[in-house]
């Protein structure tokens, strides 16, 4: 029997701490009506965050900070991402009073209400994003984009098609490398570099998506001090690694549910067979009654 490596307990890791967090979410939906009013507690006491579609952060050790803006809607959610008409300074700002704690869990589902989800696309901006954006116009659909800070200015246009087709934009660090191997500082310096180069051409991120999904107190720290909240997922249809359109349809389709938040990339490689998947799993959970909101 072959020895485990340290990305194959990475990927256990992984697998199991999403598994546990569905298994608390749908507990709770199952439950009774008076269960479900404190879903954002209960999921809260065993240490995982859910947040309402345009809400701030709950933690699992303190109260939740209260909401700002309006809530979610499936209609037209406040951008995450916004445009100014002019580019802005380069350097990147900070919140202006950022959070007194830390997180201790990124946010997996969205909460608004049955058959909602999110859908989310990771590593670009690339060639594939302006056909991904035409699948989003084709069904009216509002996703969020995380984006590799290296690649947004060779792509300025791509990226501002995104965000005046009022998609969300998120950081997703500078260079896509494991933020948990590094410093502090070197976090720090990932986050800001890729919002400076948002900066550049008017856009303000306000969530930050570490890669891989790999998650430490560091991250969180560095996040926090940078006002984004910290966002994951619950549907991995590992796209990525280019396992044939049907399978990408069918893992979307078995693992779809109330509040997921389905990871796809419209970077980072080949994403032809994303594309071509999209085009079948996206019409099909319409279909079946899902309306799509932002995290």
């Amino acid at each position: 029997m072959a020895e485990e490596t340290p990305t194959d307990r990475k990927r256990s890791q992984r697998m199991d701490q999403l598994a546990q967090a569905d298994r608390m979410y749908q507990d709770v939906l199952a439950g009774p009506p008076r269960s479900r009013v404190s879903r954002r507690v209960l999921l809260a006491a065993a240490g995982i965050t859910l947040l309402s579609g345009c809400g701030t952060s709950t933690r699992a050790d303190g109260p939740a900070t209260p909401p700002s803006g309006t809530p979610a809607s499936t209609s037209g959610p406040a951008p995450a991402a916004t445009v100014s008409p002019k580019p802005v300074r380069a350097r990147p700002t900070r919140a202006a009073h950022p959070p007194t704690r830390v997180p201790t869990q990124p946010q997996y589902y969205v909460d608004a209400g049955p058959k909602v989800i999110a859908l989310t696309l990771d590593d670009g901006p690339s060639e594939y994003t302006a056909q991904i954006l035409e699948v989003l116009r084709e069904h009216s659909i509002t996703a969020t984009f995380c984006m590799i800070g290296r690649q947004i200015s060779a792509n300025a246009g791509i990226v501002r098609n995104v965000a005046a087709a009022g998609h969300h934009i998120t950081n997703h660090t500078w260079d896509h490398s494991d933020q948990t191997k590094l410093p502090l500082k070197a976090v720090t310096a990932q986050i800001d570099r890729t919002t400076e180069a948002m900066a550049h051409i008017g856009i303000t991120p306000t969530m930050y998506r570490a890669p891989y999904g790999a998650w430490s107190h560091t991250v969180f720290e560095a996040a926090a001090a940078a006002g984004l909240r910290p966002l994951d997922w619950s549907v991995d249809p590992a796209d990525w690694s280019r396992p044939g359109v049907n399978r990408i349809v069918s893992t979307i389709m078995r693992t779809t549910r109330t509040g997921s938040i389905i990871l796809d990339h419209d970077g980072g490689g080949d994403r032809s067979q994303t594309v071509a998947a999209m085009r079948i799993w996206l019409p099909r959970l319409l279909a079946d009654g899902y309306r799509f909101t932002t995290p």
